[in-house]
């Protein structure tokens, strides 16, 4: 029996979880010997080193006062052993610095990638204490909504690192473009973000090339394909993807003029479905599906002439939407049938971006458009490490050697 008949209450707001305080004293005694063992391995290390009078140059002196560092399970309290350079001013000061307990550590690098996937996914500065609090604790230090500031900082920083790479080592065999709109706080039109994802021999996908636009302009296409030209980006690339807006081609065709074209069927098919009634819209869609899931080109353009001669009479707007880009959508055929659900498509951005658009529409819009640019470079950045590769990548070096394609088949 203990000595004392007061049980503590939780309070409200508050919770108590005797495995997370275990796991948490476990992990102060680990880090506290982890650091204990760095400083005797440094001190052993410079033991040789020695003063005019014998005595040993690097010695122990004491601690640094206490601090919390932030871990995924709450404030680890840690006290740092110091150490002294006894030596004369004369010569170079030996310093220590733990490598496991950088200086004015704060958090654990684990939960400063937490913070701006949370902030992305639409918890707002000012929520992040309260937020977090339930899961590290309700005196979580250092997540106050200066810490969101600052890393918005570092972000930009981040940002303008990026654009100004060099290219010249780079090459890309696809290229998937397209422009993204939001809606800025005090704007009376939305922002468009204009984004290229490439295709690298290894068949890796990554972000290119991404800057705010007016609209899908000509010339703000044409200013970023400059761009990435000038920065050194010379080999051509082989197919863009994009939907139907005509600045993009036309900025492709003066800046890459080589470059083969695929329309995107998914934004194919929403324009064809906005010009037929909804009661006739899944019916349509079927027929949509069979052209560009055909085994061959023949097979794709005879599908698409069934559609022409079911829909010209009534619907001939629908159906012209469809012949005028007839090349432009089967272009796909000229290359490996692996990359077929890659290259139809600009699903490689427009998934990206549903969770930017979700975050906007949570936030009313309530975002700047600067900080609107860099938290849709820094959801883009973070989703790039998950993107699939191009299935077939051992056919990427047959493309680029000149070997030709018919209907998927070399």
């Amino acid at each position: 029996m203990t000595d004392s008949m007061v049980t503590p209450l939780v309070q409200p707001g508050a919770f108590s979880d005797l495995l997370t305080d275990v796991l948490r004293n476990g992990a102060q005694r680990l880090l506290a010997h982890a650091v204990e063992a760095e400083v005797s391995s440094f001190i052993e290390a410079h033991a040789d080193e020695r003063l005019d009078d014998g005595r040993a140059r690097i010695v122990r002196h004491g601690h640094l006062p206490e601090r919390g560092i932030q871990t995924g399970i709450g404030a680890v309290r840690v006290r740092q052993p110091r150490v002294r350079d006894r030596a004369e001013d004369g010569l170079a000061k030996i310093h220590f610095s733990p490598s496991i307990l950088p200086k004015h550590a704060r958090r654990t690098k684990s939960l400063d990638a937490v913070l701006p996937v949370l902030y992305l996914k639409g918890i707002s500065a000012g929520n992040f204490q309260d937020a977090l609090s339930a899961l590290l604790g309700p005196d979580a230090p250092n997540l106050s909504s200066d810490t969101v500031l600052r890393l918005c900082k570092s972000w930009k920083e981040e940002l303008q690192h990026w654009r100004g790479r060099t290219l010249s080592a780079r090459r890309y065999v696809y290229i998937w473009a397209d422009g993204i709109y939001f809606q800025a706080r005090m704007q009376d039109q939305s922002q468009c973000m204009l984004v290229i994802i490439g295709a690298t021999p290894e068949g890796k996908k990554e972000l290119v090339g991404f800057v705010s636009g007016y609209r899908e302009s000509a010339q703000s296409w044409a200013e970023l394909l400059i761009d990435l030209k000038a920065r050194g980006l010379a080999d051509t690339p082989l197919l863009a993807i994009g939907d139907d807006a005509l600045g993009f081609w036309s900025a492709l065709g003066k800046v890459f003029p080589t470059t083969r074209q695929q329309r995107c069927w998914v934004h194919k098919t929403a324009n064809i479905l906005n010009d037929m009634p909804k009661a006739m819209q899944a019916k349509v869609k079927a027929d949509l599906h069979n052209i560009w899931r055909a085994e061959s080109r023949l097979a794709a353009e005879n599908a698409l002439s069934v559609f022409c001669e079911k829909y010209q009479a009534k619907y001939p707007k629908a159906a012209e939407r469809l012949t005028r880009d007839e090349d432009e959508l089967l272009a796909f055929y000229d290359f490996p049938a692996e990359h077929w659900t890659h290259i139809r498509t600009t699903n490689p951005i427009e998934s990206t971006f549903a969770t930017v658009r979700h975050r906007t529409k949570r936030s009313k819009g309530c975002l700047s458009m600067a900080t609107m640019e860099l938290m849709v470079f820094k959801v883009i950045k973070e989703a790039e490490k998950t993107w699939l590769r191009l299935r077939g990548k051992n056919q990427l070096p047959k493309l680029i050697t000149g070997v030709k394609f018919n209907d998927g088949v070399e």
